[in-house]
């Protein structure tokens, strides 16, 4: 085979063969195939789109250019969640713990964030001593014994992923459907896992911005995991606000907490139990939904899923006592007022806005080597369809330092108010199967 045939019988919009796809991943991991090569394949796919049975052969390929995680040692059916990403999105640190705690192995692998806020690994290591690190033996034993394990993502995984996506970043072919689901698909396969639930978020604050673009994505992540031979299912769910009321690291891990212990905000409770509720059918723990989101909101009521989180943070080295006592997490030197300029009610909350913020106050990272700083970030007091009135606190910032002065006005900016009284936008808007 030639990498210049396959590029173009791809540009004359042909179908690429399983044998092709993986000589073509195989040779441009090894460092065969050069990047201005596989630059113009990338883009023969962003304008030509694949087939279903393209994008499976494409994620698999991807998959076995790496280490492929064994769980077999796990018994039963293990089931993770995956989010596409949003600001505030905290749901893994309250739904593994509390899908655990019905006995359902949870063995998850997360990665970092870049950008707005910090991913989950990020938010766990805001608890003093937590680690994310664990050898597979390590894993594979506490999920056995615990029913729960999260963990970072290893270098070994899906390699020819990062090559890919570092190309895709610099040759405006990121926004491909079949490249961002092999992306993702890739890395959950690898992971081990039975079972995937997949929460494709739409929105300002998502990189999905329509309805149409999350429902492409969700079909093809669905159909390369079915099509793999795990169970996938996937829920649009918006992002034109962020999710509960905190972003930022150790604001999250509260919020989580709180919501453990019942006290959390509408919307995550909906979203968590809507995506447990899914986890625990694929996990074939439960034959219909409602019945699987009666058994998580009774894991609430009872105090089991936060027993489960308290033994998840200690088996993970972190001190189980930050429940009762959040100032063990660290606290910021300030907390600062934003006030709302006018009367009215909330129409929408820019998302993205107010993640940048954080990110800029120190709660995420712009560039990989930046260090977050965990006690800061944002907390909204007002959400949408609120009432509000002038003077009237929207959100605090939580800061250690004087860079609020400058995106202050960034935060007030990201409430849209108006002078009549609005809906509330739906949170789950579809589920694809």
């Amino acid at each position: 085979m030639r990498i210049v045939d396959l590029i173009a019988k791809k540009r004359d919009n042909k179908i690429l063969t399983k044998d092709e796809i993986d000589w073509m991943i195989k040779n441009y991991t090894g460092g065969i195939i050069k990047d201005y090569q596989m630059s113009a394949m990338l883009m023969a796919i962003y304008l030509n789109n694949m087939t279903k049975e393209e994008s499976v052969n494409l994620t698999m390929a991807i998959v076995d250019s790496g280490e492929i995680i064994d769980l077999t040692g796990i018994k039963g059916i293990k089931v993770d969640k995956h989010s596409t990403g949003g600001v505030g999105d905290k749901t893994t640190i309250v739904l593994a713990p509390l899908v655990a705690s019905l006995g359902i192995p949870v063995a998850k692998m997360s990665g970092r964030g870049l950008g707005h806020t910090g991913g989950t690994v990020d938010k766990l290591e805001a608890i003093e001593g937590f680690k994310t690190e664990l050898p597979l033996e390590k894993f594979t034993e506490q999920v056995n014994e615990y029913k729960i394990a999260v963990a970072g993502q290893t270098a070994n995984l899906a390699p020819a992923d990062k090559k890919l996506y570092a190309l895709r970043d610099v040759t405006a072919t990121v926004s491909s459907i079949p490249l961002i689901a092999s992306s993702i698909m890739s890395k959950k396969i690898a992971s081990g896992s039975n079972a995937i639930v997949l929460d494709v978020k739409v929105g300002n604050g998502a990189f999905m911005k329509t309805i149409d673009e999350a429902k492409k994505l969700a079909r093809a992540m669905v159909d390369i995991g079915n099509g793999a031979g795990r169970k996938t299912t996937a829920l649009i769910t918006g992002m034109t606000e962020p999710l509960g009321y905190a972003v930022g690291n150790t604001l999250e891990i509260i919020e989580s907490i709180e919501m453990l212990k019942g006290n959390g905000p509408k919307d995550l409770i909906e979203l968590v139990l809507e995506l447990g509720s899914h986890m625990v059918v694929n996990a074939g723990f439960s034959s219909t939904y409602e019945e699987a989101k009666g058994l998580l909101k009774e894991n609430i009521e009872n105090g089991k899923g936060l027993e489960m989180f308290k033994t998840f943070v200690k088996i993970q080295g972190g001190d189980e006592k930050i429940v009762d006592d959040y100032s063990l997490l660290g606290e910021s030197k300030e907390i600062i007022e934003v006030i709302s300029k006018e009367d009215g009610y909330i129409k929408s909350i820019e998302a993205e806005k107010i993640g940048i913020c954080a990110m800029k106050l120190g709660a995420g990272r712009e560039t990989k080597e930046d260090k977050i700083d965990m006690t800061v970030g944002i907390k909204l007091k007002k959400k949408q369809s609120d009432a509000v009135k002038k003077g009237e606190v929207l959100a605090y910032m939580y800061v250690n330092n004087d860079k609020y002065k400058d995106i202050h006005e960034d935060v007030v900016n990201s409430f849209n108010i108006v002078k009549e009284k609005c809906e509330k936008e739906k949170l789950i808007y579809d589920t694809i199967e």
